[in-house]
């Protein structure tokens, strides 16, 4: 049940690893060498999070990054591949500034609640997203492939981010 994934990590930038921790939960972790403040920006500001959310290997475009962070806030996310558009969205239901995020994901009655913790030491900050799914069946259908891409999709935050301090 404890399938894993990490990327090779360069002398300047941490793996990424991505663990399926129980029948319902997906964990994604890693480290970053900026402080909590600039990669929660990057997070919750649209003009930061398009310029790193998609992985670019896989073809697939942003045009549009609505989100109102704030409890109660919501979210929507739309994407162009391959000819067809596609909206995730979702409400913003825990914001603690520079260090949690919970949101819904709303576009499918199957969709996880995803939690984000920003956890600063020495300079560096330990990102750990989980997402837990309603039922076993519901994980297994979504797979981890979105995960997985989230090792090419954090290190491209890993190449913004020394741009913002």
């Amino acid at each position: 049940m404890d399938a894993s994934k990490e990327s090779k990590p360069s002398p300047r930038k941490h793996p990424t690893t991505v663990e399926r921790q129980s029948a319902r939960e997906v964990v994604v972790t890693r480290m970053f060498n900026a402080p909590a403040r600039l990669v929660f920006q990057a997070w919750t500001q649209a003009e930061l999070f398009q310029r790193w959310w998609v992985p670019k290997s896989m073809g697939m475009t942003l045009l549009s990054c609505n989100m109102d962070v704030r409890v109660g806030g919501q979210y929507r996310l739309v994407f162009s591949y391959q000819g067809s558009e596609a909206a995730f969205f979702g409400t913003y239901q825990e914001v603690t500034p520079n260090s949690r995020l919970v949101w819904t994901n709303e576009e499918s009655p199957d969709g996880p609640i995803t939690t984000v913790t920003f956890e600063e030491k020495d300079g560096k900050t330990l990102v750990v997203m989980h997402e837990l799914h309603p039922s076993k069946e519901a994980l297994d259908a979504a797979g981890t492939g979105a995960s997985e891409a989230l090792v090419e999709t954090f290190g491209q935050l890993d190449e913004l981010l020394p741009t913002l301090g």
